[in-house]
């Protein structure tokens, strides 16, 4: 007999449905086979999955799956779940402690439904790839070529203008230019009142290009807080969807803040 998982599909970093980053949030008394997480993530076909299973009054362990891998590390579908924890399955709680490849994350419980996460710090390095490659990069985006390159758990293109961000058509033929276990941040100076712009394409993870992503931020912010002497920013990541985030910098942690948006809930079968 099929078993019966209840399902919620919730936009991360969204003021309202249908903007922001949509996760899909699964909740399970115990695990399930990878393998099936694995195939209900591609039958979801968002950018992320999250399984958790609650451990103690608080504490959750926490998986992501993409439509083809599972990841280390997802900031939006943890933001989400936490929003599914903090505003049906235990109204009661302040903090959330998730277990997970990463680590311990927390998240505490905000106003006007702005939950913060705190993520492990991504610090990026220059990179010293081949003297063609910013131009390449910007050749495949239709653009003007970043004027700088780095590498942390990404590669990190960034570009003299938020218009130039902005302006990048798709992920094109990215893939073909990065190694096969990177995706790319591309990033500017902000606009509009941003201090800092992003976008993020994830091939090798199955995602083309992600609407807004939390863990890329973990990259970004450290690297903007140093450049513009600041150590709270405002982000705009400029997705055709596109998403807000309040972003600060704790040195090792990277702490965010956004809104979400509940979009689905129902069951699934399996």
């Amino acid at each position: 007999m099929p078993t019966n998982l209840k399902i919620w599909q919730i936009d991360a970093f969204a003021e309202k449905p249908l903007e922001g980053n949509p996760a899909a949030v699964v909740p399970l008394e115990s695990w399930l086979d990878t393998a099936l997480m694995q195939r209900i993530a591609n039958e979801n076909q968002v950018a992320e999955t999250a399984f958790f299973v609650k451990q103690a009054v608080g504490h959750y362990r926490l998986r992501w799956f993409t439509p083809t891998v599972e990841v280390p590390l997802c900031g939006h579908a943890t933001l989400a779940s936490s929003w599914l924890i903090f505003s049906e399955l235990a109204p009661e709680l302040d903090t959330i402690a998730f277990e997970t490849h990463s680590g311990t994350l927390s998240v505490a419980r905000g106003a006007d439904n702005r939950h913060s996460i705190s993520l492990p710090s991504d610090f990026v390095e220059p990179f010293e790839a081949a003297p063609d490659l910013a131009r390449r990069i910007g050749a495949v985006f239709h653009t003007s070529a970043p004027t700088a390159l780095f590498k942390g758990r990404n590669l990190f293109a960034v570009f003299d203008d938020a218009k130039a961000v902005r302006a990048i058509p798709g992920p094109g033929d990215i893939q073909s230019l990065l190694p096969s276990d990177l995706g790319l941040i591309a990033t500017a100076p902000g606009d509009d009142g941003f201090d800092f712009v992003s976008r993020y394409f994830a091939p090798h993870h199955g995602i083309p290009e992600d609407p807004v992503t939390g863990s890329a931020h973990c990259a970004l912010t450290p690297y903007w807080s140093k450049r513009l002497d600041k150590k709270v920013l405002r982000a705009r990541q400029v997705s055709p969807r596109g998403g807000n985030l309040l972003c600060t910098n704790d040195g090792a942690r990277t702490t965010m803040a956004g809104a979400c948006a509940l979009y689905l809930k129902g069951d699934i079968w399996v």
